[in-house]
């Protein structure tokens, strides 16, 4: 059956195809987003535990002070209030002897307000803290790699994270302190291994002209509720509709798109939005069109690196801050979902982002780790009674960002009509969700001119 009635379909319901559908709803497009799976919100949904009835997030996901474009897609959809901003960049990290330490910068104008508080933690000796100066100018070339036209570089492409960090001063305590973890939190892949140029990137938007950029915002609600049910209901709201279940097959023909088919239905649209994986997107076509052959070839090639969240929950409140960063363990960062649901009881999540060498862990080896780790890093843990435990593993959370990784393809392709969103496209920026809703934005400006 061919329907017809719709501007623009789009197809995956993550953060890049719902951002795209809003912002194209709110300028009067009539949208149809189709998601294969039964769950909107892509690789940052929720899904219920089977003993708890919780919502438990498939990863643990952050969003920072400098994701303009996310914040506003919150706002458009009246959910801007699930997510909690810090005022400042403060984060509390308990090193490998056990020692807790707090980086917080003060009210300074970057960067000057990371040189500060950097100079102020006592988790680093001197030498240390001085080596920060160091990423004063690849800082500012990073800042002036952004301006439109530049031909600064503040990375080579060839180089890995680790070997740039070494290369501008920075010694073994402050990487493994305060660069690493945030590469690693950023970057999903260890320092040894990512590209630098992207790292530089991350690092010149977080500390640019805005002292709340590098800020640490978390989800207050699960993630489906935080963002994919409002954003359904805006663009249901708005005359759209929004399918799950409903695994799409793009049809084109003489290098344009002709429709879109999920099972018995077809649809045509003037454009269709692409936001599925680098993964999926060979899985949108019966025929593969000619025009698109290099584009899914280089996806194809996309290498990917995984995430492993374990969940704790204990009969009693075990940490006191919202997050607390584990650098130099097989989990780097612990979070209190007490943020998300209330209450006495503590469920934590222990992630481990860049995880290729524990992925094929048992799950429970993998509990077992983290429990371990948790009970080294906070002592307090030990009067506590740990009662559930479960392990999400995303083998295919992000993209690879290792040098000599496929060129990312841009938004507009060799089949007209067909636009490509996703973290994965050429953004400039690491698999964040402020990559994906900037790759939705541009793809929707597009479509609508």
């Amino acid at each position: 059956m061919d329907v017809a009635g719709y501007d623009v379909i789009v197809v995956g319901a993550g953060f890049a195809g719902l951002s795209a559908a809003v912002r194209l709803t709110r300028r009067g497009a009539r949208v149809l987003v189709l998601e294969a799976r039964a769950r909107l919100g892509g690789r940052a949904t929720a899904f219920p535990d089977r003993d708890t009835g919780e919502l438990v997030d498939n990863g643990q996901h952050i969003l920072l002070g400098c994701y303009t474009e996310t914040f506003a897609f919150l706002r458009d959809i009246g959910a801007e209030d699930r997510a909690r901003l810090q005022p400042q960049l403060a984060v509390t990290m308990i090193d490998r002897t056990g020692t807790r330490s707090r980086l917080a910068c003060p009210s300074l104008p970057a960067p000057f307000h990371l040189v500060a508080a950097v100079l102020e933690w006592d988790a680093l000796s001197w030498r240390d803290r001085l080596s920060v100066l160091g990423m004063a100018t690849p800082l500012k070339n990073a800042r002036r790699e952004l301006q439109p036209g530049s031909n600064v570089r503040a990375a080579s492409p060839d180089e890995t994270v680790e070997n740039w960090l070494i290369r501008n001063g920075q010694t073994l305590r402050i990487r493994e302190m305060l660069w690493d973890p945030l590469a690693l939190a950023a970057l999903n892949q260890p320092p040894d291994q990512a590209a630098a140029p992207t790292f530089a990137r991350v690092l010149a938007e977080m500390f640019g002209s805005d002292p709340r950029a590098a800020a640490i915002a978390l989800p207050t609600r699960p993630l489906h509720e935080m963002y994919a049910e409002p954003a359904r209901e805006f663009v249901e709201r708005h005359g759209g509709t929004v399918k799950t279940g409903a695994t799409a097959k793009v049809v084109v023909t003489n290098d344009a798109v002709a429709g879109v088919q999920a099972g018995s239905e077809r649809w045509s649209a003037g454009h269709v939005i692409s936001s599925v994986p680098w993964f999926g997107l060979a899985g949108l076509f019966d025929e593969r069109p000619a025009a698109l052959a290099g584009v899914i070839d280089r996806a194809s090639r996309m290498a990917s690196s995984p995430i492993v969240t374990v969940n704790l929950w204990f009969d009693r409140q075990v940490i006191d801050e919202p997050f607390i960063g584990l650098p130099g363990r097989a989990m780097q960062w612990v979070f209190d979902k007490r943020v998300v649901f209330g209450g006495d009881a503590s469920h934590l999540s222990l992630v481990s982002s860049g995880a290729a060498s524990i992925l094929a862990c048992t799950n429970d080896e993998l509990i077992a780790t983290a429990h371990t780790e948790l009970l080294e890093a906070v002592p307090g843990t030990r009067a506590a009674r740990l009662v559930r435990a479960t392990v999400v593993r995303e083998p295919r959370a992000t993209f690879s960002l290792a040098p000599g990784q496929p060129t990312r393809p841009s938004t507009e392709t060799g089949v007209r009509g067909f636009l490509l969103a996703g973290d994965w496209i050429a953004t400039g920026l690491p698999a964040t969700i402020e990559g994906a809703v900037r790759s939705g934005h541009r793809a929707a400006d597009l479509c609508i001119g």
